[in-house]
């Protein structure tokens, strides 16, 4: 009896039933393209035909025509595009690669009229992905989890919260790439440009530690947050503002005031005016504690300047 029939795709040992030699690792890098369907249907083509070509166009400015010459399994994603590399040369994708698409796109968008403005989304990673050499070539685990980490809540948020005529590339890294090009120091870029995430995709059971790196921001990057009670990372914008309701929770405010101080707006909680002058061995001040209205609003009228028990001579 034969073990499989002529036409039909011979079954694969299943895994972990022995050992056997792990695909060549690779670079992956994919792209995708700001709001595609959002654009109207007779744009989606000029779109999809422009990515490869502004890639093509970045790689060859970096001094990587290498890159695109020899890519590996390439394809287009529609509103995107992805290939493999060499993944000796991701120190040089990470930079300058990425701060010249920027440039790129910035050419592009700027001085191209008329033509449709493309801002992109830029996933990294790294790993062992078979290349077959067809279609079917570079598909795995890391090639997948490169294709989560571009859907991500983080790198979309970037893209969102930047000015669209400033910030045209926000880059997302893998964990594993990040540690081997970057932390390892073979980047020419610093850590401190990179923002650690919790990388999650909205419907997906996905969650990753991951990298952000915006070669020209224009807005706020994005942290991890802690992990709330069930269990889940939250992500938040780096350096945000207190939350609206901070002065509703009873927040005591201190002021020193060496001139007085005038209520002109809405104070909640307590204020605290501290003035002391020394003279000799005596100090004399003004000393205010507490919320004299509990809600003071507008101009009351009080205003404290100096030392009311002023020492008289």
């Amino acid at each position: 009896m034969r073990e499989h029939l002529d036409g039909l795709p011979q079954q694969s040992a299943a895994p972990y039933s022995r050992s056997r030699p792990l695909p060549p690792y690779r670079g992956i890098l994919a792209v995708d393209a700001k709001d595609f369907t959002g654009h109207p249907a007779i744009e989606h083509e000029v779109i999809s035909r422009a990515v490869p070509e502004l890639l093509r166009t970045a790689l060859v400015r970096a001094g990587l025509p290498e890159l695109w010459a020899e890519r590996k399994f390439p394809a287009s994603t529609g509103d995107g595009y992805v290939f493999g590399f060499d993944p000796s040369l991701m120190p040089f994708v990470i930079h300058p690669l990425l701060l010249t698409l920027q440039e790129v796109l910035s050419d592009f968008n700027v001085m191209s009229h008329g033509a449709v403005p493309i801002r992109l989304r830029v996933s990294l990673n790294v790993g062992p992905l078979p290349d077959t050499g067809d279609e079917f070539g570079g598909n795995g685990t890391a090639r997948n989890d490169t294709h989560r980490l571009l859907d991500s809540r983080p790198v979309k948020a970037v893209l969102a919260s930047h000015k669209e005529n400033v910030t045209h590339v926000a880059a997302i890294l893998s964990d594993r790439c990040y540690e081997d090009a970057v932390a390892g120091g073979y980047t020419g870029r610093h850590p401190d440009h990179f923002v650690e995430v919790a990388a999650t995709v909205d419907g997906k059971p996905f969650a990753q530690r991951a990298w952000l790196y915006v070669p020209q921001p224009s807005g706020p990057l994005y942290e991890e947050a802690p992990t709330t009670a069930g269990g889940a990372a939250e992500v938040k914008p780096k350096d945000a503002p207190p939350p609206r309701n901070a002065r509703a929770q009873g927040t005591r405010a201190d002021y020193r005031a060496p001139n007085g101080i005038i209520n002109t707006g809405t104070v909640h909680g307590g204020q605290s005016v501290e003035n002391k002058r020394i003279t000799g061995d005596y100090v004399a001040g003004d000393y205010v504690e507490g919320n004299k209205a509990g809600k003071v609003r507008g101009f009351q009228g009080d205003q404290v300047r100096g030392n009311k028990n002023r020492r008289r001579s």
